[in-house]
This record gives structure tokens, C-alpha cells and sequence, in this order.
């Protein structure tokens, strides 16, 4: 039964779920250091360096849908992936020179990396399992834990570097990552994904596609850009991850243990190592679920999202109150992260497979950008957000985000019948 599956397949999974593994160690690597270098190295304040925090990683997921346009329309998805790893790995490499100047264009050339990036190598996933839609959501859980695997890796390694030698050789190792991961990808490109996303679709290929049932695909269509918006106020609390939570390991947390002080950016991990452990149980979860004819939805899972992410919070508000008067455990982190991974496995691979069973072809970079673009709405007031670590008391800070994503969770409760009408045929 294992090799039969492992058949089922795409070789080309592989391939993507690597590449991205790299991408990912190279972003979440630099993301580990980003906040902390501008106070330490550059003498930004904490509200600069979370206002800059929050536009650079809200841009990364705003420039996806330019780079979606450009790749539907123009270049393939598979050009831009290149082009894109290309100003990554210039833009780190920039980046370990030092300097505000620098700083600045080094922040220029990976937002734009990650627009040429992002969404184009999750559609040529979905592109892939085309004639073979009921593996994609399979698919992007393994894709997904490539992503969490470079993810883990990268503030162990980066951060360790920076601790030990220098913020500029943690952004170096960032940068030789994504050159290890785009090196890899230029060698078997051909060979595993073959021409699938090698060129824009032709009109006359779409045209057919689009008529195809045109009032019902138009109708999920729009019931999933509302459901985008639900996702907007679970990446505010998210993406607290590289901003107030990274303030709050750093200033208010013991890091102390048996003699040894744990680098900040080691919480980084803690995300992704819960995803590579939890999202095998999870994908065994729905599947069993779905046996017994008691698999939530996809809108039940984004509501369960919501729900779990403020319980999250919730969590850090009373580590944030007992931080007024001690350092507190780092276990209060822990837990913390533990219950947003769930969230997260609750509503992110979830909502990419959704866009790839509903948006056109010839719109399908595009569409996938437009997901991405709630996420830029989320880290940009995320950082905003953040950025207000010494002005609240962090009871007050991480209080309103519980309160915000309950609310976001009821809301979503009370339109799930509408939802799950308008996308029925996706699930």
C-alpha cells in the first residue's frame, strides 16, 4: 500500500518540496535576524524596526501577485521561479555587507524575489496534479512540510552564526541556501516537471476552460476571495512570530538553560518543527474523519483556525502578565507556538489547494497571488502591531489579538452555510 502511494505521485513533488525547503531556509533564516539586527546593528527603534519588519514581509506577499500576472501573461511560471531565486540570493548576499544603504536595497531585491517566487511555484504544483485532483491536497501537505522543514532549519543554523560570528554570517548561510536550492532545481528541472508551467496558457487553450460551467465557477470563485478576508486577522497574530513574540523571547523570557543561554531566534524553529511532526497526524486525522463521513469542511477549518490561534493568545496574555513582575518560563512560548502550528495546518494548505482547484488556468499564478496578497495585509499590520511593544504592556498587546481572531472565528461561524454552499463542489 506505502509504494503504491508513493507512486500516485508526481515525481516532480519532489523536486518543488526541495526547492522550496531552500527558498524557505533562506527567508525565514534572514526573517530569524531581521528585527533584532536593525536595533542591535543599524540603532533603529523598536518601533522602526517593527514598521520596517511589517512592509518588508507584507510585501513579500503582495509582490506574488505581480509576479502571478507576469508569469500567466508573459514568462511561465517556471522563468519566474528562476528569476526569482536569482534576486534572492543577490539580495542576501548584499544584505551581509552591512550598511543602511544596503540594508534597504537588500530588502528591494527580495520582496521582488519573493513576487517572482511565491505563488509561481505552488500553481506549478497544482498544474502537476491537473488530471489528478483528489492527491492535490495530499500534494501540498508534503509540499507544505517542505516549506516548515527549510523553515525549522534556518534560525538553528543562521541564528547560530549570527550569535557566534555575526549577524552578516547568518545572512550569508541564508544566501547559500537559496543558491544551493536554485542550483538543484536548474539540473532536474526538465528531467521531473517536463513542460508543465514552462509557458503562459494560450487563449484558445482557456477559452474553452472558462466557458466551461462559467456562473458556477464564478460563484466559488468570489465565495473564496471572502474567504480570503477571514485569513487577514490570523496573520496579524501570526506573523507576531518575527516581531512582539521575538521582543518577548528576547526581553521577557529566561532563556537560561543548565548554564547555557538560548539564541532568540531558536524559538524560530519551534514553528516548523511542530508542522513536520503535526502535519503527518493531521493529514491521517482528515483522512479518517473523511471515512466516517466527518470531515469538516474547508470553511470549518479556517473557523477552527481562527479559534485555535486566539486560544494561542490567550495563552501569551497571561505570560505577558506574568512577565511584569519576573522573567518568565520559555514554556509559555512553547505552547503558544504549539497552538498556533494547528491553526496553521488548519488554513494554510487548506486555502492553497483551494486555489488550485478553483482558479482558472490561464489566472491561476494570478488568483494564487491574490492569496497571497491577504497575507500582505496581515504581516503589514502585523508589524505595525509589533511595532508597539514598548508603548502597551504586553498583557494589553496580545490581549486585543486574542480578541480579534475570536471575533474573526464567530463571524466566520455564522457564514459557513454560506460558504460551504458557494464552494460545495470543491471540497
Amino acid at each position: 500500500m506505502q509504494n503504491t502511494y508513493k507512486q500516485e505521485h508526481h515525481k516532480g513533488l519532489y523536486l518543488l518540496f526541495f526547492t522550496e525547503m531552500w527558498e524557505r531556509f533562506s527567508y525565514y533564516g534572514m526573517r530569524a535576524l531581521i528585527v533584532l539586527y536593525m536595533i542591535e546593528k543599524l540603532s533603529y527603534s523598536t518601533t522602526q524596526a517593527g514598521n520596517i519588519y511589517g512592509f518588508y514581509t507584507g510585501f513579500v506577499y503582495l509582490t506574488p501577485l505581480l509576479g502571478g500576472y507576469i508569469a500567466d501573461k508573459f514568462l511561465g511560471q517556471r522563468k519566474c521561479i528562476e528569476i526569482g531565486a536569482y534576486l534572492m540570493i543577490l539580495g542576501l548576499f548584499s544584505l551581509t555587507l552591512g550598511g543602511n544603504s544596503l540594508f534597504l536595497i537588500s530588502l528591494f531585491l527580495m520582496i521582488s524575489a519573493n513576487g517572482f517566487f511565491k505563488s509561481n511555484i505552488s500553481s506549478v504544483l497544482g498544474l502537476l496534479y491537473e488530471n489528478n485532483p483528489n492527491l492535490k491536497d495530499s500534494a501540498y501537505t508534503i509540499f507544505y512540510m517542505g516549506i516548515n522543514l527549510g523553515a525549522f532549519f534556518s534560525p538553528l543554523i543562521c541564528g547560530t552564526l549570527a550569535v557566534k560570528y555575526g549577524y552578516n554570517y547568518g545572512f550569508l548561510a541564508a544566501g547559500v541556501g537559496m543558491l544551493i536550492g536554485i542550483s538543484i532545481y536548474k539540473i532536474l528541472e526538465h528531467k521531473l516537471l517536463g513542460e508543465c508551467g514552462l509557458k503562459p496558457f494560450t487563449p484558445k487553450t482557456e477559452i474553452k476552460d472558462i466557458k466551461t460551467n462559467e456562473k458556477s465557477q464564478t460563484t466559488r470563485l468570489w465565495a473564496l476571495f471572502g474567504l480570503m478576508l477571514f485569513t487577514i486577522p490570523f496573520w496579524i497574530c501570526f506573523e507576531q512570530a518575527g516581531s512582539s513574540l521575538t521582543l518577548f523571547a528576547q526581553y521577557s523570557t529566561n532563556r537560561n538553560f543548565l548554564g547555557y543561554e538560548i539564541p532568540t531566534g531558536y524559538f524560530q524553529s519551534l514553528n516548523p518543527l511542530f508542522i513536520i511532526t503535526l502535519a503527518p497526524l493531521t493529514s491521517v486525522l482528515w483522512k479518517k474523519l473523511r471515512s466516517h463521513g466527518k470531515e469538516p469542511s474547508s470553511v470549518e477549518k479556517f473557523a477552527i483556525a481562527l479559534f485555535l490561534i486566539s486560544v494561542s493568545f490567550i495563552v501569551m496574555t497571561y505570560a505577558g502578565y506574568l512577565s511584569e513582575t519576573t522573567m518568565v518560563s520559555p514554556f509559555w512560548l512553547i505552547g503558544a507556538y504549539f497552538i498556533m502550528t494547528i491553526a496553521e495546518l488548519c488554513l494554510s494548505p487548506i486555502g492553497l489547494s483551494l486555489v488550485s482547484k478553483l482558479a482558472p488556468k490561464k489566472f491561476l499564478s494570478l488568483i494564487m497571488g491574490g492569496w497571497f496578497l491577504t497575507s500582505f495585509v496581515g504581516n503589514l499590520l502585523a508589524g505595525i502591531w509589533g511595532g508597539k511593544f514598548e508603548e502597551f504592556s504586553t498583557t494589553h498587546l496580545f490581549g486585543i489579538l486574542a480578541l480579534l481572531s475570536f471575533i474573526s472565528c464567530i463571524l466566520l461561524v455564522f457564514l459557513i452555510p454560506f460558504f460551504s454552499r458557494s464552494m460545495r463542489s470543491s471540497e
